[in-house]
């Protein structure tokens, strides 16, 4: 078979031919798509519902991985002066004094993430990222705290936020603040803060961030509009979300992304284990917390059967879920209809079912002609990193009234009585209100972590102004990281063997266009 020649990439030799011979995959090529790059949201004051809510939608509240209670105190962090026990003011979090406690779950997250603290004690002592100035948007949670500790160990400098504005555990933002990492984030933002927190992460006199780790596109989007010059001299973005790898393509095909980026979303590390294997137990996770549902006999229809709709759907048919699929796509729905689950439009199902989980990464899935038709105790909710996919606008209308009943869970009820359940205002479900597995977390952190180590090292011209897959030979070395966790032994292949299939011994194994 002819294959098209590829580029070769590297960077730190992490382990002998650990890097060797990387190729770089063929950038994914969207269909034509004539939206526009997402224009920046003016500044959003507190939204007006009909009537009183039991509490505002943006209020602070305790997550369910966080047993501090910060509803005590209702005022705005950014009302406060605060001081970590070095003197130091350059933070905004909801209480510094819960640092010890966020160490402590720190601490425990350390214990479930060996593949990433291995690479933080094999690099460490050569400082890869030495000279780095990160900014981050991730979720701030006491996984992401190990990862952001360990580029502190290999040199960087770190300045952090929030990419959803319920998922933040503040006693872990706490921790590291008081370490010294500049963290602006807080359980329960409103919009103007969830902005207001990027803007002071960027715009910091004295410190110019020169690497992007971004999960969903909003800081590099905050950055490209208002700060350019300092997007210009940016080293590389990495990037982890559907949503934001899509923003970056349209950035990349209107001739306007001027720096290289790492398409961490789509390497096999991300894909099949974050995106898969994480949600097929944090799906159930996130409805029992919320909504103590009971799974067996429900109707639930799942749209979208990628890799975060097929660990759905796995859960919810294990537990004796009815499951429907919705799908654009014919090879999706083919798999789908493959697996057993019945593939329908939303419109045909959607009087009777019991829940709607979107994974899509798309807008307006469900819309409020829908919702009008869903019978009552219905569930929404969302697997998909932004909060555009159910149409919550819609429902903030005089006609509705809307009641806060436990935390992240609203009624929206209509006038005849009808109440639909709306989880996390249709924001992210697993990480607004329930956990997720510590350990799918270490593989995408070190992915994470390697991706960044590869863009800061790389030689001036080896990176375009493009986006770039990770390269293979780092997803094998990441997966090798998590199989002494498992007592896992590889077969080693001989030379006989590797000359037969045209493979080095050391891998990659698999060709760039292979599916797994």
């Amino acid at each position: 078979m002819n294959m098209e020649p590829v580029r070769q990439v590297g960077g730190m030799e992490l382990q002998a031919g650990a890097m060797a011979q990387a190729h770089k995959h063929r950038q994914i090529q969207f269909v034509e798509d004539k939206q526009e790059f997402s224009r920046f949201p003016t500044k959003a004051g507190r939204r007006s519902l009909s009537r009183s809510i039991s509490q505002s939608s943006t209020d602070s509240y305790s997550s369910a991985a966080s047993y501090t209670d910060s509803s005590d105190d209702e005022t705005s962090p950014r009302d406060k002066t605060q001081l970590n026990s070095k003197g130091t003011s350059d933070f905004c979090v909801k209480n510094i004094k819960q640092a010890e406690f966020g160490r402590r779950e720190i601490e425990i997250a350390e214990q479930d993430m060996s593949a990433l603290i291995s690479l933080r004690k094999r690099a460490q002592g050569e400082k890869p990222l030495a000279g780095a100035k990160i900014v981050g948007c991730t979720h701030i949670t006491a996984q992401t705290a190990v990862l952001i500790e360990t580029l502190v160990a290999l040199g960087a400098q770190c300045r952090w936020t929030a990419c959803n504005i319920y998922s933040t555990q503040n006693e872990v933002a706490a921790a590291l603040s008081e370490i010294g990492v500049a963290v602006f984030a807080w359980k329960g933002e409103s919009e103007d803060d969830f902005w207001w927190c990027i803007d002071k992460c960027v715009n910091m006199e004295g410190w110019q961030p020169n690497m992007i780790l971004d999960d969903g596109g909003d800081l590099t989007h905050w950055v490209y509009k208002k700060y350019p010059n300092v997007f210009k001299k940016i080293r590389g973005i990495v990037e982890e979300s559907v949503t934001g790898v899509h923003r970056l393509y349209q950035l990349s095909k209107a001739g306007k992304l001027c720096v290289p980026a790492m398409n961490v979303n789509d390497s096999v590390t991300k894909q099949k284990f974050d995106n898969l294997y994480c949600c097929r137990e944090s799906i159930l996770d996130g409805l029992k917390r919320t909504t103590d549902v009971m799974f067996g006999g429900k109707q639930v229809v799942v749209c979208g059967y990628g890799e975060v709709g097929k660990g759905c759907t796995a859960a919810l048919k294990a537990m004796g879920s009815i499951v429907y699929v919705t799908e654009i796509d014919p090879i999706c729905a083919l798999q789908a209809c493959m697996d057993g689950f019945r593939v329908v439009k939303l419109n045909e199902v959607i009087r009777q079912v019991d829940v709607i989980i979107t994974c899509t990464g798309n807008k307006n899935v469900v819309t409020r002609d829908q919702l009008d038709r869903m019978k009552n105790g219905s569930i929404v909710c969302n697997m998909g990193h932004s909060n555009t996919e159910i149409d919550v606008a819609s429902l903030r209308t005089p006609e509705l009234t809307w009641e806060r009943v436990r935390s992240q869970v609203d009624h929206v009820i209509w006038p005849d009585g009808k109440r639909v359940i709306l989880l996390a205002e249709g924001r992210l479900l697993n990480l607004s209100c329930s956990t997720v597995p510590t350990f799918v977390l270490s593989i995408t952190a070190t992915t994470q972590a390697l991706a960044l180590i590869e863009l800061y090292n790389a030689p001036e011209g080896r990176y375009k102004q493009d986006v770039y897959l990770l390269p293979k030979k780092m997803d094998e070395y990441v997966a090798s990281l998590h199989l002494p966790t498992f007592d896992a032994h590889l077969t080693e292949l001989s030379d006989e063997q590797a000359k037969y299939l045209g493979l080095n011994k050391n891998g990659p194994f698999k060709p760039n266009y292979y599916r797994y």
